[in-house]
């Protein structure tokens, strides 16, 4: 069984939906709850802060994802949001200050930012966003997938000195929003775990 426009539940929106100006304008005035989400937990490290400034850009995704929306698949090829929910900001926004807040909290740098504090950084991050979202094939069991190409760009001569393919995915047995939510963060975090350990493996004089 999968999910259409009349299965009770959440009561999923399409994204390329008919709906009339007036169900639009209807959609438009309820209020949807707000979700954040949080980095992970990094320990700071003890030693002095490396002396290199990195750029963190605003991550590339595709439209459906270029959005403040909670996605769903019901199956591989249609996307879908909830219906009463959303994010704090659109992803790229979200996942770009949630990259910066990691990096920060890790102690390892001088400076992480979205922008350069002078005429420019020692690195800049480069990141694709390509899955961000839930899918549920079956009755009450969703599946949070996160995944990320991440490229890691010297300034000095617009090299890339290395990528990697970051990916988390929580299993649920329930497709409620805040239980989808949760799941959401707990992926998030642990894409975001991997991906601070990399970039600062990578930066490290002799690696």
């Amino acid at each position: 069984m999968r999910w259409g426009h009349d299965v009770p539940g959440l009561g999923l929106v399409l994204l390329l939906s008919g709906c009339g100006a007036l169900d639009v304008l209807d959609r438009a005035s309820t209020p949807l709850e707000v979700y954040d989400l949080r980095p992970p937990e990094i320990v700071a490290t003890a030693a002095a802060p490396l002396p290199l400034d990195v750029i963190v850009e605003r991550p590339e995704a595709s439209g459906s994802l270029t959005t403040d929306r909670i996605m769903v698949r019901p199956d591989p090829l249609r996307a879908q949001y909830l219906p009463d929910a959303r994010w704090a900001d659109p992803v790229p926004e979200i996942m770009q200050t949630l990259m910066v807040r990691s990096l920060n909290d890790s102690g390892a740098l001088r400076y992480a930012g979205r922008r350069p504090l002078g005429i420019g950084g020692d690195y800049a991050v480069l990141t694709e966003i390509v899955n961000f979202h839930a899918e549920s094939f079956a009755p009450d069991e969703a599946q949070v997938e996160i995944g990320m190409l991440v490229r890691l760009v010297r300034e000095s001569d617009a090299m890339v000195v290395a990528t990697r393919r970051i990916e988390a995915t929580v299993e649920v047995t329930s497709t409620d929003t805040p239980t989808l939510a949760a799941a959401f963060d707990r992926a998030t975090r642990n894409a975001l775990k991997e991906f601070t350990s990399w970039i600062l493996g990578a930066i490290r004089p002799g690696s």
